[in-house]
Parts: structure tokens; C-alpha cells; sequence
């Protein structure tokens, strides 16, 4: 295992449970915050993703793709939830509110494959997503733009 290092991630692999969970949370938690540049720092330089039909390399095109997809994705509230892990991988499925510049309200569904490399910064990402329209008032997702509170209810408890 890796030394941990100023450019660490903790928890690091291999995963536990425990840490896999809490590496979920600290993922949902900095989508949550909708900073692209403070989210890039949890992906290796030359990490690769597969985001819908789209392929983005490196953490310039991190960040060029998060402040595109923020600019468009008004509102934005993320759950993620621990789907399995091994070793350096973790599976969660996620689902988010948002809404378009016209005021119509969605939630998107989908699921994420992570492998993290040993420092803990997430090398590989592949994220199959839907979007499904709901009216504001079929909204779950009402706490304060950032961090989802500790009480509020995770996808399992709310049948999403």
C-alpha cells in the first residue's frame, strides 16, 4: 500500500466496507459543493472517464466538462450510495435533482465504476446516466445548495 503522500486521497485502498462508504460520502460531498476545481483534485491527473457518451482525459478536461455541466445543471443535489467495492474498486448508484435555465426540474439516475489508484485519486470513471423530467413539487432533495445534511434520508430510504 501507499505511503500517504500531500497528494493522497484517504481512505486509500484496498477498501473496507468502512472506508469504501466513507469514500463515497467524500465523493457526493465535493460534487455536492458544484466547485469544479476542488472536485478535479480527487482525480489523477491523467484520470479517464466515460461520462454518458462522453469521454473526458485528464483533470483540465475535469474541469472544463464539471463547469460545463453546472452552467446547465441549475440547483444541482447529489445522494451516492455504495453499490459493492473490492480492492480499488467501488460501484455506487447516485441520483440528483436539477433544474434547466427554464425552471423544469429532473432527476437523473445512474450508476459509476471507480478504480483509484494507490495514492487514492481515482484513475478510471464510467457513469451510465438518465434523466427523467418530475415536477418540483415530486422534488425529495430540499436541503441547502452544498452538503447533503448527515439526518437527511440516502437513496435506499427514499425508494429511489
Amino acid at each position: 500500500m501507499a505511503t500517504q503522500t500531500m497528494a493522497s486521497r484517504p481512505p486509500l485502498p484496498p477498501f473496507t466496507h468502512e472506508s469504501a462508504i466513507q469514500k463515497v460520502r467524500l465523493a457526493e460531498d465535493g460534487w455536492n459543493t458544484r466547485d469544479p476545481a476542488k472536485v478535479a483534485l480527487a482525480y489523477a491527473m491523467d484520470s479517464r472517464w466515460r461520462n454518458r457518451s462522453e469521454f473526458v482525459n485528464g483533470r483540465h478536461d475535469i474541469i472544463a466538462f464539471l463547469t460545463r455541466k453546472w452552467a446547465r445543471e441549475l440547483d444541482y443535489r447529489l445522494i451516492k450510495e455504495l453499490w459493492a467495492f473490492t480492492g480499488n474498486r467501488v460501484a455506487v448508484r447516485f441520483a440528483y435533482e436539477w433544474r434547466d435555465d427554464s425552471g423544469h426540474w429532473y432527476r437523473s439516475y445512474g450508476n459509476e465504476n471507480w478504480e483509484f489508484n494507490d495514492d487514492g485519486l481515482m484513475a478510471v470513471r464510467h457513469a451510465s446516466i438518465n434523466d427523467r423530467p418530475i415536477l418540483e413539487s415530486d422534488r425529495k432533495y430540499h436541503w441547502p445548495l452544498g452538503r447533503r445534511p448527515d439526518g437527511h434520508p440516502g437513496l435506499s430510504d427514499l425508494s429511489l
